[in-house]
């Protein structure tokens, strides 16, 4: 595993110190260290990390709360650190789209394959959520190309084929993507 650079968060400064000493030892640089969540959340937007290592309970916005922002930003993996093992503290976790759940105290045999995991199942759902907005994308311009040549053969009286190659063509010349043609003659017919 890549050398990673991790914001750490948790109110009590001798378990920010154990985790600091422990994710060094494992090659990982801490770039924050923060007492609450609020702290982590506004360190993690600024500096980008690879990584959130929070506890759950913490004063002024708690571990949950600054996860699911950090999570719908997209920013970075969390795990979350807890003394609990309570059913309802997990069932949160998972709803706020945490990537890891630590009981306290942590080993260093327990850190390692947790954050291994975190990272993978977040690139995986990054990439997900990539191939979703290409799938998206496709289906709008599909759709505002049919919207398009329906306008061209009504108007042009042309066939679809022949729609669908002016817009091609068009597209080509101006150095414009189809989709972009294909509003602007929609928006045309709308005038």
């Amino acid at each position: 595993m890549d050398s990673l650079r991790i914001v750490i968060a948790d109110d009590e400064a001798l378990i920010r110190l154990d985790l600091k000493e422990m994710l060094e030892e494992a090659g990982h640089t801490v770039v924050a260290e923060c007492q609450n969540g609020l702290i982590a959340l506004e360190k993690t937007e600024e500096l980008k990390p690879d990584l959130v290592i929070m506890d759950i309970k913490m004063p002024i916005m708690n571990g949950l709360t600054a996860a699911k922002e950090i999570k719908q930003k997209k920013i970075a993996p969390v795990i979350l650190l807890t003394a609990f093992s309570q059913e309802h503290f997990i069932e949160k976790a998972k709803e706020n789209g945490v990537h890891g759940y630590l009981v306290k105290p942590v080993q260093i045999h327990q850190l390692i394959p947790a954050i291994e995991i975190a990272l993978a199942n977040f690139r995986e759902f990054q990439n997900l959520e990539d191939e979703l907005d290409n799938l998206k994308l496709t289906i709008d311009t599909r759709k505002l190309l049919t919207r398009a040549k329906a306008i061209l053969m009504e108007t042009h009286g042309m066939s679809e084929n022949e729609a669908y190659r002016r817009i091609q063509k068009y597209s080509m010349a101006k150095r414009k993507t189809m989709k972009e043609v294909a509003e602007a003659i929609i928006a045309a017919a709308k005038r």
